[in-house]
């Protein structure tokens, strides 16, 4: 098997050549410099919800001012893991969670493994893993981090950092489900997100801007299970297969601007 480096440290053997040739793009990725003025904001939708992030207005931190004043910036930091492997059909494939129904807060919705940071995280690639260890089980050494997006900012002012990681054996995988917090971990092909096929969208408002708010169906081959993609979650896979595919989606995003304070500390709210 051919192996290559990986963010999270060590070498780990691809079990195709395809994955491999994907880890060597993404670990050459580079986000793109963003004008403020070029109208290229993305939607981003989170939310901080008991620690974890699920659905609620933002936008790349990059298109925002706050990013021309960084030392003015110290917001919570949170992370979401896009999993990603090769299904028996060769397909690529994303790791998805249906959230407890337990939960008093977005119940039974659809989410990337993920959550804030703690003291003893050392990077957002750490508090990725970390937090698909404690809610699924995915042990980090299974995982070939290969790029880390660039980061987002929910209307509280949460910085969350998709981080790109590559399971290079699934059969390795068995999930376990923290009862807690996950009842169920799916998988879905990551080239929906960039398709107009099972979509559907809805005009939203927020601080006097419109945007779509994109809903993705997805049924499970096996169990015929149905769920619903969106907020975040499908913000994010949007990006991320957007980088994977090298082709932009077959829908029109509409993304707000949005305002920001000039200081930003981890006290500061949006209202």
């Amino acid at each position: 098997m051919a192996s290559s480096r990986s963010l999270n440290g060590g070498s780990l053997p691809f079990s195709s050549q395809r994955l491999l040739a994907l880890a060597q793009q993404l670990s050459h990725y580079k986000p793109s410099p963003c004008s403020l003025d070029d109208g290229d904001e993305q939607e981003r939708i989170i939310e901080e919800t008991v620690g974890k992030v699920v659905s609620q207005v933002g936008v790349q931190e990059s298109v925002t001012p706050i990013a021309q004043n960084p030392e003015n910036f110290k917001p919570k930091r949170a992370a979401v893991l896009i999993c990603l492997f090769e299904g028996d059909a060769g397909d690529l494939r994303v790791i998805l969670t249906k959230r407890s129904s337990r939960l008093t807060t977005h119940s039974g919705e659809v989410s990337l493994p993920g959550g804030k940071a703690e003291e003893g995280d050392k990077d957002d690639i750490e508090t990725a893993t970390r937090e698909a260890k404690e809610e699924i089980g995915l042990d980090p050494s299974l995982v070939n981090i290969v790029t880390v997006l660039e980061p987002f900012l929910s209307k509280h002012l949460l910085r969350v950092v998709p981080v790109i990681g590559i399971l290079t054996d699934k059969k390795a995988f068995k999930p376990t489900p923290n009862p807690a917090e996950v009842d169920e971990v799916f998988d879905a092909p990551l080239e929906m997100f960039i398709k107009d096929e099972n979509r559907t969208e809805e005009e939203r408002e927020w601080m006097g801007e419109k945007y779509l708010l994109h809903f993705f169906e997805y049924e499970t081959e096996k169990e015929k299970r149905k769920y619903i993609i969106w907020g975040l979650t499908a913000g994010v896979l949007i990006r991320a297969a957007s980088l994977v595919y090298q082709q932009p989606p077959a829908f029109l995003e509409q993304n707000p601007k949005f305002k920001f304070p000039k200081i930003v500390d981890r006290n500061t709210v949006m209202r």
